[in-house]
């Protein structure tokens, strides 16, 4: 075989050895983790959004950007109308497998791969924004063997378009103690995304690091539109009032244990014209003011948020940029948070529910 083992990793448990989080930590995930789930069954009224950068390149600015967030998520109508739970996305699936793979593999996106060293700087990482800002964060389950180094610091996880089909990503899912993000894959074929879901909410027994395991399903197994591309590779949206209302009646078809969906308004979904995601979560927001049960049905937003717009290559060195997918702005992001909360106040107002 053409594959060169250089080193042993170190295990998740040794990991968490060298970056243990304490009691009172662990009560803050607690509690944040139990909202979010309460906002999936319905019994809180709030909307999720999943905000953050494309992928977390470097930490000071990473934790600027969460500390910014904590002050806008402690304003009183923000507290009221939004939970915000910061994307810090460590490990990046690449289209044709080359390019920047994310903390992970890079600590240093201008140095070699250097996997040791980044699994141990992207738990440092989440742990800064649970003790300096009160965040547990969402990050993305590149793979799933490695979702330990971090379960205990995670709120929220999304498998990717291209991950949703797999099956050890499946089966892992059904595992986690949080909300899994099963999101449509680039062909578009919803029946893909539904059928990861129901296999997240099934117990299984497979191998996981190198032991037989069972796992008891996870309700909160749910979807994420992000869009998908044709047979031309040209991108297509699917957050518009007609697609919510299919995947609503799809829903509403079977059984699922809690029916939701996220609405990730950049890649497919905006063409990767990262200005139109503030657009896209206004009009998917417009939807729900003309639907109820699309306003049940809709959780959140997920948004590729930064410190600066855009994006620019890794040597460039921009504080708060992105070296990935381009991002909107802080000034950008604060005003949409604050937007998307007083139109939510607005839609209760027509629907007639009582604010929290």
């Amino acid at each position: 075989m053409n594959l060169l083992l250089k080193r042993q990793l170190p295990t998740p448990e040794e990991v968490k050895k060298i970056y243990p989080v304490s009691d009172n930590l662990l009560k803050i995930k607690k509690d944040r983790d139990e909202e979010i789930k309460k906002i999936f069954t319905g019994e809180i009224d709030k909307l999720i959004l999943i905000i953050g950068p494309c992928s977390a390149d470097r930490e000071d600015a990473v934790i600027d950007y969460i500390k910014r967030l904590r002050v806008v998520q402690d304003r009183e109508i923000i507290k009221n109308e939004i939970f915000i739970i910061p994307r810090i996305y460590t490990n990046k699936p690449r289209t044709t497998g080359d390019g920047y793979k994310g903390m992970l593999h890079q600590p240093n996106p201008l140095k070699s791969p250097d996997m040791v060293k980044g699994i141990l700087a992207i738990r440092k990482m989440h742990m800064r924004a649970l003790e300096e800002a009160g965040f547990s964060c969402a990050d993305e389950m590149l793979y799933p063997e490695n979702h330990s180094y971090l379960s205990d610091l995670l709120s929220y996880v999304a498998v990717g378009a291209r991950s949703v089909e797999n099956q050890q990503h499946r089966l892992t899912a059904s595992g986690v103690d949080v909300p899994v993000g099963m999101k449509n894959p680039t062909s578009g074929d919803l029946s893909v995304m539904l059928n990861a879901i129901r296999a997240g909410e099934h117990s299984h027994t497979f191998i996981y690091r190198n032991y037989e395991t069972d796992t008891k399903g996870n309700p909160f197994t749910h979807a994420i539109l992000r869009g998908y591309v044709n047979h031309h590779g040209e991108p297509h949206p699917n957050y518009h009032y007609e697609d919510l209302v299919f995947l609503e009646k799809l829903y509403r078809g079977d059984d699922f244990i809690n029916p939701a969906v996220i609405i990730d308004v950049n890649h497919s979904n905006s063409a990767k014209k990262y200005e139109e995601q503030i657009r896209i979560s206004k009009e998917v927001l417009h939807s729900c003011s003309y639907n109820k049960n699309l306003y049940k049905l809709i959780k959140g937003l997920m948004i590729e948020s930064y410190i600066e717009d855009g994006s620019q290559k890794p040597d460039e060195n921009i504080y708060g940029k992105s070296i990935t997918d381009p991002c909107i702005g802080w000034e950008k992001t604060e005003k949409l948070i604050n937007e998307l909360a007083e139109y939510r106040v607005e839609i209760k107002k027509k629907f007639k529910i009582i604010c929290n």
